[in-house]
């Protein structure tokens, strides 16, 4: 079974190389069937969010994969939320997403603010994780994103424990805007039917804006997933996770997180103000 490159090796190698079916051979899932799975949206502070557990959201991503139509997934929480008041292209790159689960407390917080519920927290690392190990040895997946090795050590890993067919595997360090379109050709050629991308703060535009030229069913925005699958970071305890304060925990606890308290605060001021 084809194994990613060692960190230091040549992407396009890894670009070029399709673990088993392309998701073009797979029986297609019809773009009515998918869509009619879908809850309708509630409006959490002008955001789409879908009312889906963490089974529910796997269950949609997998059914995407086979399909034929490209879906974004946004797995959103409270930083995504104010920057996109202030930022167009994240903002249009949401309201075009096909999937959006509520990745933070917050969002929860919020919609129950506003009378509405949500099942709960679907963290993005969770659905990765959870999507691996469901589609194991049957799902092709393209790890994209993080510093130079990560994307394929987070391949080897997920393949070693769930038999993941790794697509390919690519560090985050390139142009978006100059070598973006370069980048989601090897994504295509790749063959992969999910795509996995650790780009930081502007992967959900990059993901919207090569949607059509991936070829993968699904990609999904997971932040900081690669560390965690390579084990370059670690998550942290699960009674954070237990009692949702995860973000308070990794904030608290890392000073190059601590820019990010003002937009967490800027948060709780929107979801204040706020009226459904």
């Amino acid at each position: 079974m084809p194994r990613p490159d060692p960190p230091g090796s040549d992407p396009s190698a890894a670009d070029a190389r399709a673990a088993g079916p392309s998701a073009a051979s797979t029986p297609g899932v019809p773009p009515a069937a998918w869509a009619a799975r879908l809850p309708a949206p509630h409006d959490v502070l002008g955001h789409a969010v879908h009312p889906v557990d963490l089974d529910e959201a796997v269950d949609l991503v997998l059914q995407a994969c086979r399909g034929a139509t490209p879906r974004l997934v946004v797995t959103l929480n409270p930083e995504i939320v104010v920057r996109a008041r202030t930022e167009p292209r994240l903002r249009a790159a949401l309201e075009r997403a096909d999937l959006t689960v509520a990745d933070g407390v917050g969002l929860v917080w919020a919609a129950r603010r506003a009378g509405l519920r949500l099942p709960g927290r679907v963290p993005g690392v969770d659905l990765a994780t959870a999507c691996l190990a469901r589609g194991a040895g049957d799902l092709s997946v393209y790890f994209l994103g993080g510093r130079p090795g990560v994307a394929e050590a987070a391949a080897d890993a997920a393949h070693r424990r769930w038999g993941t067919r790794v697509a390919g595997a690519r560090h985050g360090y390139f142009d978006h805007e100059g070598d973006g379109a370069d980048v989601a050709d090897g994504v295509r050629r790749s063959g992969a039917q999910l795509l996995l991308a650790g780009l930081g703060e502007p992967q959900e535009v990059f993901l919207d804006t090569h949607r059509d030229a991936f070829g993968a069913g699904a990609m999904i925005g997971v932040g900081g997933t690669l560390d965690v699958l390579a084990g370059v970071a670690r998550r942290t305890p699960a009674w954070t996770r237990r009692w949702g304060v995860e973000w308070a925990w990794r904030v608290g606890l890392d000073p190059a997180r601590w820019h990010r308290v003002p937009r967490l605060l800027r948060f709780v001021g929107v979801a204040l103000r706020h009226r459904a």
